[in-house]
């Protein structure tokens, strides 16, 4: 693994009883102690995702063995129970909060399970865990017109800063979808880079808005666990999910398609 071939962890929920509805994305808080001592024992550099893309953007070198470690959604065991071990460690890492989850004024109450709420956000922002969006409600957002996309960007962008007092500069695609005119969209908002799925390690050439991430999951065991934050075996152990990927997405390209011949009829 090389500084331009990078492992970005991506974590959902951390909780000892989770709801179904999160619990396949879902690590316990002893799975992902032992995880983050693995990082640090094989001498990885936990960095943020502004980090890792101005350092590519600029062509400046990167802490040595560069790693990510990222949470979607905004699920309270972040602050419950990845804050400590991450604080222990001196770990960095992102949090991508969509906006309309969070406990606070602007619940709309469709989470999946017990959410932060700002006053958890700031903590953890104190602590130096990077802040980024990841829209307002969670929609898929390559399906959205375009009122609605810009929407669901601006209107979280806007929640994030001001709560926090700092516009966010990163971006995760809720479910990892995008497309380029998703992508032209973030960064026309203001967002700096953004992070995809793909179940690779992501590299410079992937460009700032479709870096790729491995997910993190339940049953994601030590050995498995190590040979992805060394970039070991990576493209074998993820070709069943990026199959699956593949096939949802044409499945979700020819609704589309139907939905605009239909809009047209």
């Amino acid at each position: 693994m090389t500084e331009d071939a990078v492992p970005v962890l991506m974590y959902h929920a951390v909780a000892t009883a989770p709801r179904d509805a999160t619990r396949a994305l879902s690590v316990t808080p002893e799975a992902f102690a032992e995880q983050m001592a693995v990082i640090g024992d094989l001498g990885l550099t936990p960095v943020d995702t502004a980090t890792l893309a101005a350092g590519w953007r600029s062509g400046r070198p990167l802490p040595a063995r560069p790693v990510l470690i990222t949470f979607d959604d905004g699920y309270e065991g972040v602050h419950r129970h990845a804050l400590p071990v991450l604080a222990k460690h001196g770990f960095t890492a992102s949090l991508f909060v969509s906006t309309a989850w969070i406990k606070g004024p602007y619940d709309d109450g469709g989470a999946l399970d017990t959410m932060l709420d700002w006053d958890q956000i700031r903590e953890l922002a104190d602590h130096g865990v990077e802040i980024g969006g990841h829209s307002h409600t969670h929609p898929q957002l390559d399906t959205l017109d375009e009122d609605r996309l810009r929407f669901e960007l601006r209107r979280c962008r806007r929640i994030v800063a001001d709560e926090l007092g700092t516009p966010p500069v990163s971006f995760a695609y809720p479910y990892g979808y995008s497309s380029r005119r998703v992508r032209v969209a973030v960064r026309e908002t203001g967002f700096a880079q953004a992070l995809a799925v793909g179940n690779a390690l992501a590299r410079r050439r992937q460009g700032p808005y479709a870096l790729r991430r491995v997910t993190v999951r339940r049953s994601t065991g030590a050995e498995q666990f190590e040979r992805l934050v060394e970039g070991r075996a990576v493209a074998r152990g993820f070709a069943r999910d990026r199959a699956l990927t593949k096939g949802y997405a044409m499945v979700r390209r020819a609704r589309q398609v139907g939905k605009a011949i239909r809009s047209r009829v």
